[in-house]
């Protein structure tokens, strides 16, 4: 995993204020491979209730992370009871790590 301690408890804290103490997320992407360089940060929020506004949170957690990482690309995708499951939900659960 290419994160270090600081970027995880910075996704790890943004994600709990903005999604719930309940949401889990995931790093998946070029960031799990070791052995790649640069790339953006892809993260999976998993949230075990509904989603009011989904792409409100998911650009707050993006952009709030961004900020914390000095402007740092992030891509957050929700996953939700309420929300459309897209095959790209399955690969970042089958390959994402939890953080």
């Amino acid at each position: 995993m290419r994160l270090n301690s600081r970027q995880i408890n910075v996704i790890q804290q943004a994600v709990s204020e903005l999604a719930g103490k309940d949401a889990t997320v995931r790093l998946f992407g070029s960031r799990t491979d070791d052995n790649a360089r640069g790339g953006d940060i892809d993260l999976l929020v998993e949230i075990p209730h509904s989603v009011e506004s989904p792409a409100w949170l998911s650009a707050r957690i993006s952009g709030r992370i961004s900020y914390l990482l000095g402007g740092q690309k992030i891509d957050v995708i929700l996953l939700a009871p309420n929300l459309e499951h897209f095959p790209i939900h399955d690969v970042a659960q089958k390959e994402g790590l939890i953080l």
